[in-house]
């Protein structure tokens, strides 16, 4: 089955915007229920009436512009702002003395706030900054004075709007660094997955080619040594990693884009007897033994699980000489399924797992303790000169192989 291409979008600022476009609405509405409950202390009501007729159609003529961050441009943030202005400023036109000295809202009331909040999301605390300003100088302009309830609310706006505007500015850093996590993560998981592939074929065949060639000598000898110089470029370029998978945003208010693929899928309802997979295996100098039962796990754990095990005796293969014998043995406990493959060569020296990884030679590194690794059980190899290698293979029964 072919690979897809998987979209993982993360954005915290789209709620914003939702949440702002409810703001702006119930604050309109909220507004205009003020004035009609204090409908007397307005000396001139026609002012503010036709004042809340251009606010009503302008709020809900601009929702589409605050519902993202491209969509609300500078100039409607700039005319959002001067209606708020003029709301403010009208205010001493439209109500009496009693009603501005007793700090009465004015006719934006708390619709202004939504004004400033839209910089703030917009552009983080510095455009909100500079939208508090004319608010505050608008705000003590209509009172006259800087009274003490002016003042309270001029800086409650100024502060509130300045530390959404940083918090929006964290929070878009914060999604840049989680999309470039995930962006490494995806990238080094399909180099693993590529590195265990390709060790499980292509250099077991270049290192075939490579000895055999040495052996014919001749056009052959000749052969095996081009395959040996592939072998050892195509070890370096497995361990020095891929290309990370692009990250790229066709909308910004859609918040960080990371794409990766999905390897193809297996049916993981639908559990297989491991014993199945190993069974192949077995061979005249390999012997397996098995319980009476299935050994039952999720599709992708069993396959991975066999590939380690087949990486495991290429390994004795290799290393433990062509007279070496091997045994796979199967247990089926509780909670695990435990798999030990064990051989009676020479054994590993001390020190040669690491040196063979630095060199890029990562056939347990990736082979085994990889794919171990990402089905959450682990890989436990001991071996001891002149009596052979060891390697024990634990896998929950729950276990997926998480392809990414």
């Amino acid at each position: 089955m072919a690979r897809r291409e998987r979209v993982m979008r993360m954005s915290v600022e789209q709620p914003l915007w939702r949440a702002l476009t409810a703001y702006r609405v119930l604050t309109m509405l909220y507004a205009v229920g003020l004035f009609a409950t204090a409908y007397d202390e307005y000396d001139h009501a026609g002012i503010a009436i036709v004042y809340y007729c251009v606010l009503f159609v302008w709020t809900l003529a601009t929702l589409p512009r605050v519902q993202s961050a491209v969509a609300c441009t500078k100039r409607f943030l700039a005319v959002d702002l001067a209606i708020a202005l003029t709301g403010i400023v009208l205010t001493p036109l439209a109500a009496n003395d009693q009603h501005i000295q007793s700090g009465g809202p004015t006719l934006p009331s708390i619709w202004t706030a939504g004004s400033v909040l839209a910089y703030a999301i917009k552009g983080g605390w510095r455009w909100a900054a500079f939208a508090s300003t004319p608010v505050a100088a608008a705000n003590l302009i209509e009172r006259g004075a800087p009274a003490r309830d002016t003042v309270h609310n001029v800086i409650l706006v100024w502060v509130a709007s300045i530390a959404i505007g940083y918090v929006v500015e964290v929070a878009r850093a914060s999604e840049r660094t989680l999309a470039r996590a995930l962006e490494i993560e995806a990238a080094t998981r399909e180099r693993e997955r590529l590195a265990r592939d390709i060790h499980d074929g292509v250099l077991q065949v270049l290192a075939m080619v490579q000895r055999r060639g040495a052996v014919l000598g001749g056009e052959a000898a000749e052969l095996g040594r081009m395959a040996g110089e592939q072998e050892v470029a195509l070890r370096t370029l497995v361990s020095g990693g891929l290309v990370p998978v692009s990250r790229a945003s066709e909308n910004a208010a859609e918040g960080a884009v990371v794409r990766a693929v999905d390897e193809p899928s297996y049916d993981e309802d639908a559990p297989v007897d491991l014993r199945a997979l190993l069974a192949p295996y077995a061979a005249a100098k390999v012997s397996f033994a098995e319980p009476g039962a299935p050994v039952l796990l999720p599709a992708p754990a069993a396959k991975e699980l066999a590939a380690a095990v087949g990486a495991a005796l290429d390994n004795v293969h290799k290393h433990a000489g062509e007279h070496a014998r091997a045994w796979i043995l199967v247990e089926d406990e509780p909670d695990e399924v435990v798999v030990t493959v064990r051989d009676d060569g020479p054994g590993i020296p001390e020190g040669r797992l690491a040196q063979a990884e630095g060199e890029g030679r990562l056939g347990v590194a990736l082979s085994i303790r990889g794919r171990l690794r990402e089905l959450g059980g682990s890989a436990e190899l001991i071996s001891i000169a002149g009596q052979g290698t060891e390697v024990e293979l634990k896998v929950p029964k729950d276990a997926k192989a998480r392809h990414r």
